[in-house]
């Protein structure tokens, strides 16, 4: 199940646009509101392996617990689909799917002090961060 947590960040991004707000600025400023379970102001790996676990119960449309190509959306290109799927089994299970979140936090976490502040999620893989929690 989703958390309100999780829905009201999908509602922040998606308004964001109509109150004239840079998405890239405002979505780093929303999940680390959003998700900033400990209110520090960043993001540590603990709020974004929740956040990508609770994103992936979302996406497992069937219940097989694991997601295709097809349930992931746009929230993976083919090419990081493929990256993240080692076993080449064309679905991504929940390790899998925080392996990659893991993977994405610590390309992001550019000064290596463990949390992700507004700046780094700006960053690209910040972004990419950003579009598989969110």
């Amino acid at each position: 199940m989703i958390s309100r947590r999780l829905l009201l960040a999908g509602f922040v991004l998606t308004t964001l646009p109509s109150f004239g707000l840079s998405p890239n600025t405002a979505v780093a400023a929303s999940l680390n509101k959003v998700l900033d379970t400990d209110n520090d102001g960043t993001l540590d790996l603990n709020e974004v392996k929740n956040a990508a676990s609770a994103v992936f119960d979302t996406l497992d449309k069937d219940n097989d617990s694991t997601v295709d190509r097809k349930e992931t959306g746009s929230r993976l290109s083919s090419k990081d689909f493929s990256a993240a799927d080692p076993d080449n089994d064309k679905t991504l299970s929940r390790d899998e799917y925080l392996a990659l979140a893991e993977k994405l936090f610590n390309a992001a976490d550019v000064d290596k002090d463990g949390t992700l502040n507004a700046k780094e999620l700006r960053s690209k893989a910040g972004r990419a961060l950003a579009r598989l929690i969110h």
